[in-house]
C-alpha cells in the first residue's frame, strides 16, 4: 500500500517531466535526424545531413567561440564565487549578505543586461569616467564584442554559483584549517590541501550551474556581443527562424542537450565519490573511538 502511495504521490513529477521536458526533447531529436523542407520544416526521411552541416567550418568556429567565452566566463565566476561564499560562511552576517545576493533576482533580466548597456556604452558611465580622468578622447568600445559578453555571463550567473559553494563551505569544520596552520602549513596551503578537497562537491555545483547556463546562453551574446560574438544559441534561433533549417536547429540543440547531460553525469559521479569518502571517513572515526 505504501509503494502505491509513492507512485501516487510521484505521478504529477513524472508527467510533468514527460510532458514538458521528454516528449519535446524526443521531438528535437527526432527532427535531427529528418529531412530539410524546401520551404522550411522537414520531411518524413531519414537524413544524417543534419549532423554532416555540424562539422561547418563557420559552425565549427562558432562552437570553439562559444566554449571559450563560456569556460573564461565560468573561471571567472568561480574566481570570484569561492572568495565571497567564504566570507559569507564567516560573517556573523551571513543572513543580510545572502539576502543581498538574491537581491538581483528580483529585477528582471533583460533590464539588468541594458544596466549593462548603460555601464558599458559609448556614452556610458565607464566611457565618462575615463574621459574625466583622460581630458577627454575617443569612446573606448567595450560593448558588443566577445569582452562585453563574458562580463555580462560572469554577472549574470554569479549568485548561481557562490549559493551552492556557501552550502558546501558552511558544513565545512574550520578547525582543520587552524589544525593545518599548527603543522606548518601556511594559510594558502590549508586553503588548497583542505579546505578545496572537502568542498569539491559545491565548487563542481558551481561549474555546472555556471557553465551550462553560459554555454547555451541566446539573449546576452544577442544584446551585447554583436554579430563578431555570436553563440550557439543565436545560431540555432537563426537556423530555426530565419535560414528555416530545422534539422540543423535541432542537431545543434541535440548536442548542447548532451553536454548538459553530461555535465549532469559527471556532477553526479562526484557526489556519490563525496558521500563514498565522508562515509568512510565516519566509519574511520568510529573504530577510533572504539
Amino acid at each position: 500500500m505504501r509503494n502505491k502511495s509513492g507512485y501516487f504521490y510521484t505521478l504529477p513529477l513524472v508527467l510533468w517531466l514527460s510532458v514538458f521536458f521528454l516528449i519535446p526533447l524526443g521531438i528535437i531529436m527526432t527532427y535531427s535526424f529528418l529531412q530539410k523542407g524546401t520551404y522550411g520544416g522537414v520531411l518524413l526521411q531519414f537524413s544524417l545531413e543534419a549532423y554532416r552541416s555540424l562539422q561547418r567550418f563557420t559552425i565549427l568556429q562558432i562552437f570553439w567561440n562559444t566554449l571559450y567565452m563560456a569556460v573564461l566566463a565560468t573561471v571567472i565566476i568561480i574566481f570570484l564565487a569561492l572568495p565571497a561564499a567564504y566570507y559569507i560562511a564567516r560573517s556573523k552576517h551571513k543572513n543580510f549578505l545572502l539576502f543581498l545576493i538574491i537581491i538581483p533576482f528580483w529585477i528582471n533580466f533583460l533590464i539588468r543586461i541594458y544596466a549593462w548597456i548603460a555601464i558599458l556604452g559609448n556614452n556610458g558611465f565607464l566611457n565618462q569616467l575615463i574621459n574625466k580622468l583622460q581630458n577627454e578622447g575617443p569612446p573606448i568600445q567595450f560593448l558588443y564584442n566577445p569582452f562585453a559578453v563574458i562580463i555580462v555571463l560572469a554577472y549574470t550567473y554569479l549568485p548561481f554559483a557562490i549559493l551552492p559553494l556557501y552550502s558546501t563551505i558552511e558544513k565545512f569544520d574550520f578547525s582543520l584549517l587552524e589544525a593545518a596552520r599548527d603543522l606548518g602549513a601556511t594559510k594558502f596551503e590549508a586553503f588548497k590541501k583542505v579546505l578545496i578537497p572537502n568542498i569539491m562537491t559545491g565548487v563542481f555545483a558551481a561549474i555546472l550551474f555556471s557553465f551550462i547556463p553560459a554555454f547555451g546562453n541566446y539573449a546576452v551574446p544577442q544584446l551585447v556581443g554583436g554579430t563578431s560574438s555570436y553563440m550557439l544559441g543565436n545560431i540555432i534561433a537563426r537556423e530555426l527562424t530565419v535560414t528555416r533549417n530545422w534539422p540543423l536547429a535541432a542537431a545543434m540543440s541535440t548536442v548542447l542537450t548532451l553536454i548538459t547531460i553530461i555535465g549532469i553525469i559527471l556532477f553526479m559521479i562526484q557526489g556519490r565519490k563525496t558521500q563514498l569518502k565522508e562515509t568512510s571517513m565516519d566509519t574511520g572515526k568510529g573504530k577510533v573511538s572504539l
